[in-house]
Parts: structure tokens; sequence; C-alpha cells
């Protein structure tokens, strides 16, 4: 792989030499405005990140936390970008700056979580659960093709994102393939016999079938290298290392912070975890005259995440070349001088933030929920396809409610595709509209006339 062609500033369906320059913007910051202004960025805003539907503002939502991910994001692609720079001249005389390092990151960063539907990880759990232990499962399995069961049996968020970033028409975003690449944190379809589990890349999957032939124009388009004899997975783009790191970063500390602040691990747990990473840079007698827990937590926080930024930065740096040639494939923050403070972190935060109370009631909420809208809407769709537009009275009601785009799909000749406009439709929804529109159809909650 060579930079000139990872930093492809094209965009699906265009073609030809084009400059990322712009008089006020290049073309990877347009992506990140176009991600920010999106419909499915802005409903992470009511999207559970670990604490369910918060009723205070210490605690994050994945609105906030895509937010900040971001930031980090193109500190790390900035700081890596100009040494890049400086390292290739042929980068520089095109007129590439660090500056499109740190654009394409951001956007890529801020989009990282865009698939992910209600309910956080547990929604994701529970629209697998259902097509894996529902028998209502079996009568939809023959329509599919074996590829297309895995995606639902085994549904990502991530390639979730995919789907709603390169989708057709009016709908889709139109992001440049460099940025799509950096996105593709896992850039391999579900079902990959030559999965390697020693690669990073290949722990989840990043794309549906319905999207394949997209991702294969964006690894094209990037030069990814293929892995397999089959075309269904390549190399991570050398940027994917740094939006992954930018997400590591961010849920180890802030979830941390999040838990210190709503009294789940104590003042001196957290000045006990994070003051190691921070390390030279803390001034306890400065830190010992703040009064205010919240802010000490700020503090430390942000001292932490600066020295994790550097560390990261450092080894990018030392292991780009064989990103290069696809030899390097392990999370970065797992060949940092801090990689053992931050397990130990993640170790504490299993414990005490992510296995609390508030956590697992949302869990169990979730798949009840997400459990009871799959099989409302599923079933009405497949009665529509299989009776050929004539479903039942019941599943009649339901498709009333459907919105228009959903409507439309039901009118394709094959299930996949109506399946996948229904999980579209779910998963955007936020916390609140899942748990709002469970309760109508189950007839707990019935509207006002």
């Amino acid at each position: 792989m060579n930079w000139e062609k990872l930093l492809c500033p094209l965009r699906p369906g265009e073609s030809g030499a084009k400059t990322t320059a712009r008089e006020s913007r290049s073309l990877f910051e347009q992506d990140y405005d176009r991600i920010i202004f999106s419909y499915p960025f802005r409903c992470l805003q009511d999207k559970t990140q670990v604490f369910p539907l918060p009723k205070t503002d210490f605690v994050h939502t994945r609105l906030t936390h895509s937010l900040e991910v971001s930031s980090v994001g193109r500190s790390l692609g900035k700081r890596t970008g100009a040494v890049m720079v400086e390292r290739y001249y042929n980068l520089k005389k095109s007129g590439l700056t660090e500056f499109d390092w740190g654009a394409i990151v951001a956007a890529a960063a801020l989009a990282h979580d865009i698939g992910n539907p209600p309910f956080g990880h547990s929604g994701e759990d529970a629209i697998s659960n259902y097509f894996i232990e529902d028998p209502f499962g079996e009568r939809i399995r023959p329509y599919l093709t074996p590829a297309e069961w895995e995606d639902l049996t085994h549904f990502e968020g991530n390639a979730q994102g995919f789907r709603l970033l390169t989708k057709d028409n009016y709908q889709g975003l139109k992001i440049t393939y460099a940025t799509l690449a950096a996105f593709s944190k896992y850039p391999r379809e579900s079902l990959f016999p030559e999965r390697d589990p020693g690669r990073r890349s290949q722990k989840k999957y990043g794309f549906f079938q319905a999207e394949k032939e997209k991702f294969k124009q964006v690894a094209a388009r990037t030069d990814l290298l293929p892995l397999g004899n089959k075309n269904l997975g390549w190399s991570r783009h050398p940027l994917a290392f740094l939006v992954e790191a930018a997400d590591d970063i961010c849920y180890s500390i802030i979830d941390l912070e999040d838990g210190c602040n709503l009294g789940l691990v104590s003042m001196e747990n957290t000045q006990e975890l994070l003051v190691p990473i921070v390390g030279e840079k803390f001034n306890y007698a400065k830190f010992k005259r703040i009064a205010e827990v919240r802010e000490k937590a700020s503090i430390l926080r942000a001292l932490a995440i600066s020295t994790l930024v550097e560390e990261v930065c450092e080894s990018f740096v030392d292991v780009e070349k064989k990103m290069l040639e696809g030899k390097f494939d392990r999370a970065l923050t797992s060949v940092i001088p801090s990689e053992k403070k931050l397990n130990q972190i993640i170790e504490i935060s299993i414990q005490r933030i992510y296995h609390s109370l508030p956590v697992l009631e949302k869990e169990a909420a979730g798949f009840e929920v997400l459990s009871g809208l799959i099989n409302a809407y599923v079933k009405a769709a497949f009665d529509f396809f299989e009776k050929k537009g004539n479903p039942g009275r019941k599943n009649a009601s339901i498709i009333q409610l459907f919105p228009e785009g959903l409507k439309t799909a039901l009118q394709g000749k094959s299930l996949y595709p109506i399946l996948m406009a229904c999980l579209d439709h779910i998963t955007l929804m936020t916390d609140s509209t899942a748990l709002d529109t469970f309760r109508k159809i189950k007839g707990i909650s019935l509207p006002g006339i």
C-alpha cells in the first residue's frame, strides 16, 4: 500500500484525478461536515454509551462520546501526518498536509458508532439473538444465502455504519474513499472461513452482503491488500488503527471518569489508576487544592489522554511501514508503554461500571425492547413477502406504521433486502423512540385522542 492511494479524495461514483484542496475547506473536511449534519449522527444524542437514559449531564451519550473520539482522532492524525509528510517527499510535493490526515481520522472517528442500534452493544446482541433463538428464524433462513444468514445472526454495528454511510441516492452521505476506508476497522465480510484470530482487524466484520460490492470499490480505490483467496477480507487502512486508538483511549479513560462522577469508582481509585499514566506531568500539590470531585476527575482525564495520544503517535510512526505491508495488525494501544495500565483500568471498569446495576438493567431492558420491535417488524414484513402483499390483519396494521421508505422496500422480490430495511429503521431509533414504539405496539401505552 502507498499513502497517495490510501488518501484517495474521490467519492463513490466519481472517477479521474481530483485534488483535495478547496478555497475554504478540503474534501476530507467536507466529509466531517456531512457526517455531523446527518440524521444518523444526530440520533446518537439519545443513544446509550454506558449508562442508560442518563439524567445527569456528567454522563456521556453516544454523541458526546463520538465528538470526543473525533477530537482525539484529529490530534492523532495531524501529529502522525506531519511525520509522514516529512518521511515521504512525494506527499509534500502532491500538496497533502498533516491537516488532511487529521481531517480523515476526525471524520472517520466521528462516524465510528453511527451504526449502533439503541441500548448500546446489548442492542446488537438482541438483534443477533432474535434470529438465532426465535423459532421464527427457521422460517426465514431458507430464503437467505449462508452469508446473508450470518449477517443477521451476528449483527454488527460497524457493518451497519458502513451501510448508512454508503446508501444510494439522496440518502447517502457520499464521503471520500479515504474516509470510508479509515472508518472500516474490520475490512471483511461476516462469513470468512479464512479468518485469522491473531489479526485485530478480523475480530469482527465491517460490511454486510448488501454492501459487499461497495466495499470492494473502497478497497480497490485505496489499494488495500486482499487477504485470503476469495476477496472476502482485506488489510486495514493504516488510519483505521488511529480511529480505533482514539476510541480505545476515550472509552477507557472517560468511562472511568463517568464512573467516578457517579460514585461507582472512588476518587482515590481513579487517582491510583490514572496518575501512573500521567507520570511527571502530575502536580500533586496543585491537584490537592481542587475541592470538587468532578473537576479532579476532569483534570486527571485530560492529562491521561494527552499522554496516551503521545504514546500512540510514537507507536504509529514506528510500525507505519509494517502497516503498509499488511504485517502489523494489532491495536496500537497494545504496543504503547501504558498498555498494562490501560488494561488495569478496563478490568476495574468491567467490575464496577459495566457490571453495575443500572447497566445490567439497561441490557435486560434493551433485549426486551429490541426483541419485541424486531419480532413485530420482521414478522409483518415476512407475512407481506410470503403472501405477496396480502398480510394478515394484525401485520397489515403494523405495516401501516412503517415509514414510507420501508413500505417501498417491501415491494422487493427477495427477502434479504426487506429484512435489512427493517433493521435500518430499528437501528436508527433512539433509546427513547425504541422504548416508546415498543410500548405502543405492545399496548402498554396508548396514544391520546
